[in-house]
């Protein structure tokens, strides 16, 4: 068994509380990007090329064209689940109806 003493004990208790508020932080900003986009759901680079069909270069070719909308978020790319379909509807496809169920989900 380990011996902490009184100090070190703080010390880790404190690092640890940090982590929980950092955490916290996090959710509830995820929490309000989600209510900023409608409570719509977010697809990411990867969600997004296994969808359509097609490679991360790819789709980073139609966000240059602006074919796609996308939105950052902590530096990562997210797309809205609405738009893909607007988008697949602009290119005369449609989203297959287990992939549709699946987005709902």
């Amino acid at each position: 068994m380990i011996q902490t003493d009184r100090e070190t004990f703080q010390m880790m208790l404190h690092q640890i509380m940090e982590r929980f508020d950092r955490i916290e932080d996090r959710l509830s900003r995820m929490n309000r990007q989600t209510s900023a986009l409608d409570g719509d759901k977010l697809l990411d680079n990867q969600d997004m090329c296994e969808l359509l069909g097609i490679t991360k270069r790819t789709l980073a070719r139609y966000r240059q064209k602006k074919l796609v909308t996308y939105y950052m978020i902590d530096g990562r790319t997210y797309y809205k689940s609405s738009e893909l379909e607007a988008f697949l509807n602009q290119k005369g496809r449609r989203l297959p109806a287990r992939l549709k169920k699946q987005m709902e989900n």
